[in-house]
């Protein structure tokens, strides 16, 4: 194993072997079919811990100050996919804060606009449950292949802000040494991309941890619930199934705006659920700020879970098994229109789409619903715009998994042939509402089809 030492951490690897002898939550997708590489790396070193200056963290424009108050050792590990031709890479890196909500590491790559758009993706496992796991049944990466984990280590999450930092610069433009994780490729911009408990951390790190490092060009927020966590949480981990003082609801409900003064650009997109969150927290668009709402969306959809479940299958992980009933319209392909605009914005200047925000009246406030019971304005996917069920955050029980994952009601068959009298019918408009969701620069051109297909199996027998 090559190792190679930077201003800020040790990169060792392209790490191989172990138990499984792949790495843990890799892609689901053929990577070498579609021209990339994957491989895994080693960061260490030691990394430093904040703490807030002067009840900064409380206030509510996000204006935040933090001081380093301590350090410790850490290794940790991150999945490199990076383009095999260097001329197919636009510059580009996607740097992602893995999520641990499960009990273990959780990121996207599956993403066809990261894959056709020339961009390398670096995961991060970033926090402390990522290794360790959660009781009772530990899935962190050391319990998963201790052969190959074994000795990661990461004391707190209080150095995921400093970890992240070194990892960004692992991996961009001034990187030093081999091996060099990104093989030579000319990085012009490092975007960081955090969702859900990550989008939390990352909104910790803009309005605290950036003005400091300025280790990130730009930062994706998805599903964020509109508040950063606490810069020191000691040995506290992630645990979503640990109930708390505050309650379900409180725990997803906005508290703080995102810094306005870093000068670099700042992309949130949420589902219906999250905009309810943020509703006292929404902020105007700006030459550095975009916030998209999405109607009828929520924060897990059962396509999303069919994906988990397959990566639980081929890592032998044990998972929440799909409940019936959840929202049936993914947010994947709105991430993968943010990713493309995002490098617009930062490699051309030209900046994304200022879209329609979900309307909301009443005190206290509550989302407007048409007489199908899908939320009037936001972003307007085809399964909104030509509906063949009620697609909601409503949620269908009490907690926070039920809330997380909404509901969805297909409508009658008398109901939909009422509506649209045949299925070719109903899938005319629905290519019309696709295509205009085109138009609207909210979705990519190759996603049509693919929502064509998956509208042609949700017409009722």
């Amino acid at each position: 194993m090559n190792v190679a030492t930077t201003d800020t951490a040790t990169v060792r690897g392209p790490v191989s072997g172990g138990k499984h002898g792949w790495p843990f939550a890799a892609s689901l997708q053929d990577v070498a079919s579609l021209g990339y590489i994957e491989e895994e790396y080693f960061l260490a070193g030691t990394a430093s811990r904040y703490r807030d200056v002067d009840n900064s963290t409380s206030r509510r424009d996000g204006h935040w100050q933090a001081e380093v108050a301590g350090e410790a050792p850490f290794k940790t590990r991150f999945i490199v996919y990076r383009p095999r031709d260097p001329e197919k890479f636009n510059g580009t890196v996607i740097l992602t804060w893995n999520n641990v909500t499960a009990g273990y590491d959780l990121f996207g790559a599956e993403s066809l606009e990261i894959f056709e758009g020339g961009f390398a993706l670096v995961c991060l496992t970033t926090q402390k449950v990522g290794i360790e796991g959660l009781p009772p049944v530990r899935q962190g990466l050391a319990h998963w292949d201790p052969e190959r984990y074994g000795d990661l280590a990461i004391a707190s999450d209080d150095y995921s802000f400093d970890i992240f930092t070194q990892a960004a610069r692992s991996v961009g433009p001034n990187r030093q040494g081999e091996p060099d994780p990104m093989g030579g490729l000319k990085v012009k911009r490092v975007v960081a991309l955090g969702a859900s408990q990550s989008a939390g951390r990352l909104a910790t790190y803009i309005n605290a941890i950036q003005p400091q490092t300025g280790a990130l060009d730009g930062f994706i927020l998805a599903i964020y619930f509109g508040r950063g966590t606490p810069l020191e949480v000691g040995d506290t981990v992630v645990n979503i199934n640990q109930p708390t003082a505050e309650g379900a609801q409180n725990r997803i409900t906005g508290s703080n705006l995102l810094r306005d003064d870093l000068g670099v650009p700042i992309f949130v997109v949420n589902s219906e659920l999250e905009a309810i969150a943020c509703y006292a927290v929404r902020q105007p668009d700006s030459d550095t700020f975009r916030y998209w709402e999405s109607a009828g969306t929520c924060h897990v959809s059962q396509q999303v879970q069919v994906t988990r479940q397959q990566l639980q299958e081929r890592d032998s992980i044990t998972g929440r098994p799909a409940e019936p009933g959840i929202n049936r319209i993914p947010m994947g392909l709105l991430y993968d229109a943010v990713y493309y605009h995002m490098h617009r914005w930062l490699a051309d200047g030209i900046a994304p789409p200022i879209t329609p925000r979900i309307e909301f009246a009443g005190t206290p406030p509550e989302v407007v619903r048409d007489a199908n019971g899908l939320a009037k304005g936001g972003i307007r996917l085809p399964q909104v715009e030509a509906p063949l069920a009620k697609n909601s955050a409503i949620p269908r029980d009490e907690g926070i998994i039920a809330m997380l994952g909404g509901s969805c009601d297909p409508f009658p068959a008398d109901k939909a042939a009422a509506m649209y009298g045949s299925l070719d019918a109903y899938l005319e408009q629905f290519k019309a509402a696709a295509n205009r969701a085109v138009e609207a620069r909210v979705l990519r051109p190759r996603d049509v089809p693919t929502l064509i297909a998956e509208a042609r199996t949700h017409w009722p027998a």
